[in-house]
């Protein structure tokens, strides 16, 4: 089998509604965009997809240097293709999600031509997994512990925070939420990168009394020794190398340093489906966890394929809050069945139909 096309296909994605906001000083909900599906012919009329949510630079990325290298290759020769695509970033310096749709495009096709799910594919490990309710940023507490509770009426066994990135003010919040659900109810806070060492330590003092599960990238990611520093001085678990260029290659700086309780996989910023289970496979031969990071469905195959990850994540981006489709009653996600990625779900003939906003977005 050989590749014998490489296109892009852009489409108009309307402003997310209800606009939602993240933390001080990060921009809200996307408004109006153009995102583009990926879509690798071959010459037995197989096709593999993937999407991106930025898909100018996906296709101009693609005009310029992906098309090439991929035309009139095996799509089965995974490995040989992910290297290629370390050396074009070599010269190009690919955003961190660039790589990703071209992996998992590729694993599309791999899991049509072998009539299995990706995650079959790769050896399933389960067929369900947990979803924690991944907030956005709300107004007040009083907010927050209302959200809290709807989660949990609708089926999540676990919350984690994105809050104000104020570490005096978020402590707060850490701390009433955890006596607003009880012990039982596993907890978790994500900084977005939004302190440095200082208030970071602050926090992380906050949440390791309030017994939080993880604490997710506090700060900026361009420095471990400020992570194996802020390691030594908190007691709540680190969860590391979530934004982190490099793959496994800087998620093994992160652990080598012993900052690294857990660590973040997943296929939109770790180089896709090869690249996440370098990551995971690294993680487990040290004992730490590799929590997958933000939802769809590649990240929903990853999930029922890597041991150890724990929960899929469900953003929650609206108060009152919906529970996402992928997400049944009892708070589970399920593991897809169909061949490949499933993504025809959104395909009509050759073009994506208008459901390609409504697929599992990552966080």
């Amino acid at each position: 089998m050989k590749i014998t096309s490489v296109d892009v296909r852009l489409v108009d994605e309307p402003a997310v509604t209800p606009s939602f906001r993240w933390r001080r000083g990060l921009p809200g909900s996307d408004g109006p965009r153009t995102g583009a599906w990926l879509v690798i012919g071959t010459d037995e009329g197989l096709r593999g997809y993937a999407y991106c949510r930025r898909g100018l630079i996906l296709a101009d990325l693609v005009e310029r240097r992906i098309r090439a290298e991929l035309v009139g290759t095996d799509p089965l020769r995974r490995e040989w293709l992910w290297q290629r695509m370390w050396e074009l970033d070599r010269i190009e310096e690919f955003p961190v999600y660039i790589q990703g749709p071209v992996d998992d495009a590729l694993w599309d096709l791999a899991g049509k031509a072998a009539g299995l799910p990706v995650h079959e594919l790769i050896g399933s490990y389960r067929d369900s997994i947990p979803a924690y309710a991944s907030t956005v940023t709300f107004d007040s507490v009083e907010e927050y512990l209302d959200v809290a509770d709807q989660c949990l009426e609708l089926g999540f066994p676990a919350i984690k925070l994105h809050a104000w990135g104020d570490a005096r003010r978020d402590a707060e919040l850490a701390v009433a939420l955890r006596e607003h659900v009880g012990e039982a109810v596993p907890l978790m806070y994500d900084g977005s990168a939004g302190f440095d060492l200082t208030d970071a330590v602050y926090l992380g003092r906050a949440l390791g009394d309030a017994g939080y599960l993880w604490y997710e990238e506090p700060m900026r990611e361009f420095s471990v020794t400020a992570y194996r520093a802020l390691g030594e001085r908190v007691d709540v678990p680190l969860l590391v190398a979530e934004t982190s260029d490099g793959a496994h290659m800087n998620t093994g700086d992160f652990i080598a340093s012993g900052c690294a309780s857990a660590v973040r996989t997943g296929s939109g910023l770790k180089g896709g489906i090869t690249g996440s289970l370098r990551i995971a496979h690294l993680a487990e031969s040290y004992l730490l966890r590799a929590e997958v990071h933000g939802g769809g469905l590649p990240n929903t195959h990853l999930c029922m394929a890597i041991p150890n990850t724990t929960y899929y994540e469900c953003l929650v981006d609206s108060n009152p809050v919906r529970r996402a489709a992928e997400v049944d009653s009892s708070g589970l996600v399920h593991a897809p069945e169909g061949p490949g990625m499933g993504y025809e779900q959104v395909w009509n003939g050759d073009e994506p139909s208008a459901a390609s906003a409504e697929l599992p977005r990552d966080r």
